[in-house]
Order: structure tokens, then C-alpha cells, then sequence
């Protein structure tokens, strides 16, 4: 039986009059989409747009709530405690599931952005403080996370739906986690290919210390603003059919 995976991007991260990212040019590719829920990226009229080109490409929905930090693009750093941290996912996820209610489509996920997802690695309250709002979010949406995390234990723990993340345009540390970026320089697309490729096959990727370390995953992230963002994930599709794998969001993996 061939092995199942999804290919997600994060979009929907323009704001009023600036424009970010490829969103239409990967939803052509992708099978997912974290959409920015106005707080680091995104306002209520790009949410909405996204929303509808998603059911356009037929491409699952999900929430990338993140911290409110339009400047930083929530990748700074900010102290709030446990109880905001809740707030903050319950009042972006809620606005991004009534935009899907009105175009007659499912909530899928929930990926946290940014540093409010990195701090969630190593500080239990916040990671247990973002789980339990999502839990309160009904239909209960999938957790997106990057594997051999806090989090991702914890939900696991919890009783939650988990799906691990692949990164195709970030660099893994010794510990499994990531090095955020600011920007996206320029990126190899062949060496990104071959990369993401022997993560789903093999389960490895080379760390930053030149280490292989294990990694697992049902879905590989392509952040929509890297300039060269259609053509990693296009490269990258194509790589993984010819290896026999088969491109299914993640709905229809828990399903079957």
C-alpha cells in the first residue's frame, strides 16, 4: 500500500494592501492550506478570498493562528500567559471556521505560526494552554505539528488527532525542531527535492551539526511566501509520485 501524504501551504498572509505569497499559484499544487487568521498576517477580506479559492482548488482548510504581531510577522517573540495564549487561538480559529461555514466547507486543521508555535516547544503551559483551546473548537480539527515536539506529544496524550509535519524550506535542528526564518533567501530546488523526499521515504533528514535525525510526518509544509514556493512544491509533488506515493490531504488519511 503506498504511503499517504500531504502537501500543505501557509497563505492567506497578505494585509490589506500588501500582497504576500503565491496563494493561487500553489493551491494549484498543494492538497492543504494554513490560512493566516489576521493577527500575524491576513485580514477579514483575504480570509474570506483564500477561503473561496480553496473550495475553488478543492484544497482542505485549516487555521495558523499566530501572535499579534503584524510588524514581526508573528516570527518575534512575546510573553503573554497561558489564558491569552487560549484566547488568541479561540477568537482566530473561530473567524476562519465561520468564513468555511459560509462557503460550505470543513475546518481541517490547526497549525499555530511563528513563535507562538516555537515557544510552545519547550513551554508546557502555552503548549497545553493552545491544545486545549483547539479541543474546544467542534469539530474537533486535526493538530498540525512538527514531530518529537511538546506539543505534538502532549495532544498525542490528550487523545487528539495529530498529523507530524515535514519542512521542505527550513533547516532542522540537532533536537528535530526548526531554525524560524525572518525572510526566505534564495533556496535550492534540487537539493529541497532531494531533501524532502528522503524525509517521507527513509524518515531522515541531515541536522544542522551534519547529524541524521528521524523525523515522521503526514504532511510536508511549503511556506507560500518563498519566492520560489510554486515551483518547490510543484518539483516536489511530481518527485514523490514517481516514488509511488499517493497525495491525499488529511482528512482523507484519518478517514481511511
Amino acid at each position: 500500500m503506498a504511503r499517504q501524504i500531504d502537501l500543505n501551504c501557509d497563505g492567506g498572509e497578505s494585509f490589506g494592501i500588501y500582497r504576500l505569497g503565491n496563494d493561487e499559484e500553489m493551491m494549484t499544487q498543494v492538497t492543504s492550506i494554513s490560512i493566516g487568521c489576521g493577527f500575524h498576517g491576513g485580514d477579514p477580506h483575504v480570509m474570506r478570498k483564500t477561503v473561496a479559492m480553496a473550495k475553488k482548488y478543492d484544497v482542505a482548510v485549516g487555521a495558523h493562528p499566530g501572535f499579534p504581531d503584524p510588524i514581526g510577522f508573528g516570527r518575534r517573540k512575546m510573553e503573554i500567559t497561558p489564558e491569552e495564549a487560549r484566547d488568541y487561538i479561540l477568537y482566530q480559529v473561530g473567524a476562519l471556521k465561520a468564513f468555511c461555514e459560509a462557503y460550505g466547507i470543513a475546518l481541517q486543521h490547526v497549525k499555530p505560526h511563528g513563535q507562538l508555535y516555537n515557544m510552545a516547544w519547550t513551554d508546557e503551559k502555552l503548549a497545553r494552554s493552545i491544545l486545549e483551546a483547539i479541543r474546544e473548537v467542534k469539530p474537533e480539527p486535526i493538530f498540525l505539528a512538527l514531530y518529537n515536539t511538546m506539543p505534538y506529544g502532549i495532544a498525542e496524550s490528550m487523545g487528539m488527532r495529530v498529523a507530524g509535519e515535514f519542512y521542505a524550506d527550513l533547516e532542522y535542528a540537532p533536537d528535530g525542531t526548526t531554525f524560524i526564518k525572518r525572510t526566505h533567501g534564495d533556496i535550492d530546488v534540487d537539493q529541497t527535492v532531494s531533501k524532502v523526499v528522503r524525509m517521507v521515504v527513509e524518515g531522515k533528514v541531515t541536522a544542522s551539526n551534519g547529524q541524521d535525525i528521524e523525523v515522521r510526518g503526514r504532511s510536508i509544509c511549503f511556506h507560500g511566501d518563498n519566492p520560489k514556493g510554486p515551483e518547490i512544491v510543484k518539483a516536489v509533488k511530481e518527485a514523490l509520485q514517481k516514488k509511488g506515493e499517493a497525495i491525499l490531504p488529511l482528512w482523507k488519511q484519518f478517514k481511511s
